[in-house]
């Protein structure tokens, strides 16, 4: 018995292919299958690459590397940093090289990976300042950082998303700040959907992420407000199984993979209804990004089918899961893709046919 229904192709806004710089944790090609393999047809990368995304020639860079190996659609995000701030200053705008280019603005406020925290006040002011107001400022700010955040976006008026909300103390900034008139929007990850920081000891060095594994108290009242959130992003930041058991701590999961069967998984468990999910992994992102549309593109999921996630089914070069061994009710089963079928039965098939996208406006 089966129970096939058809969703949009997805969308992820939050996702680090590790290209150019870490290519032996992932690249645009095997990170990108990873998306279709994941039911996501189009991915917005990150900038926090060893060499981080702060200027148009290294925007161009990967661009260029992208072109013609790429098996889901990518968009770009720029790097907020005090040097990047002539190239969007909206004070300047009609030399700015970036228009039309990148779909958000990213703005690292704790530390993660890669070389982009920013913690001066005065260079914040500049950066928050500098964006276009009518284009997504994201933030990494996690629980009183994020007061910091709003502060500087109420300011400058800016259009804030907040990435990865993981505690119940940031859900609730967000809410009242969404109360008293902020443009803020917010995503969450499957994995502080699924894990709290009691998993660390079964997890080990694959439980380590930024932000933390937060509490239960955070996860159970991320569910109860699930609603509150607008996106759902893998946050997809591979590791080598190397790293991860390195003595330099790592921190970064896959999801590409394993984000739309959780979400599936969490239908079948009467935690969120398949519209719901919809709005969250495609009509959402779209509207807040500006993402253009793909055309006679979607993704066919079983509903019924039951299934073990393996790390060896997966196409992401990490060759791991954080969700190894759990028992999921939801398969993906097809994706297509501008017409074409891209996937079928877990199989990608044929040539790269993805294609670099560019916002609908600037």
């Amino acid at each position: 018995m089966t129970n096939i229904t058809r969703l949009p192709g997805l969308i992820d806004t939050h996702v680090h292919l590790r290209e150019p710089g870490s290519t032996q944790k992932e690249d645009f090609s095997t990170g990108t299958k990873a998306a279709i393999a994941g039911g996501y047809t189009l991915v917005l990368d990150m900038p926090n690459n060893p060499i981080p995304i702060i200027t148009p020639e290294a925007l161009e860079e990967k661009i260029n590397l992208a072109k013609g190996r790429i098996y889901a659609d990518l968009g770009f995000h720029f790097g907020g940093a005090k040097d990047g701030v002539p190239f969007f200053d909206v004070k300047d705008k009609q030399s700015l090289p970036l228009r039309g280019k990148v779909f958000g603005l990213k703005v690292y406020m704790n530390h993660t990976t890669g070389p982009l925290l920013i913690e001066d006040k005065a260079e914040l002011e500049l950066i928050f300042s500098s964006w276009p107001k009518d284009k997504p400022l994201m933030v990494h700010a996690e629980a009183e950082t994020l007061a910091k955040a709003i502060i500087l976006a109420k300011k400058f008026k800016n259009k804030l998303h907040v990435c990865h909300v993981a505690k119940k103390l940031e859900l609730e900034l967000i809410k009242t700040a969404r109360s008293e008139g902020l443009d803020i929007t917010c995503e969450a990850a499957m994995h502080h959907l699924v894990f709290t920081h009691d998993d660390l000891l079964k997890l080990g060095p694959y439980g380590l992420m930024r932000p933390p594994l937060a509490q239960t108290e955070d996860k159970e009242y991320l569910w109860a407000n699930i609603n509150e959130i607008d996106t759902i992003a893998s946050d997809h930041a591979p590791h080598t199984i190397e790293e991860k058991h390195g003595d330099k701590v790592v921190n970064g999961v896959p999801g590409l993979e394993t984000t739309l069967p959780l979400l599936l998984n969490a239908v079948n468990e009467g935690k969120i209804t398949i519209e719901r999910v919809i709005e969250m992994t495609s009509t959402n992102p779209r509207k807040i990004f500006n993402i253009p549309v793909q055309p006679d593109t979607y993704t066919e999921v079983d509903l019924d089918e039951e299934y073990t996630i393996d790390p060896k089914d997966l196409y992401t070069k990490a060759g791991w899961t954080p969700f190894e061994g759990m028992k999921i009710r939801g398969k993906i089963k097809k994706v297509v893709l501008r017409g074409e079928t891209v996937l079928e039965n877990a199989l990608i098939i044929g040539e790269p046919k993805g294609q670099v996208v560019f916002p609908t406006n600037f």
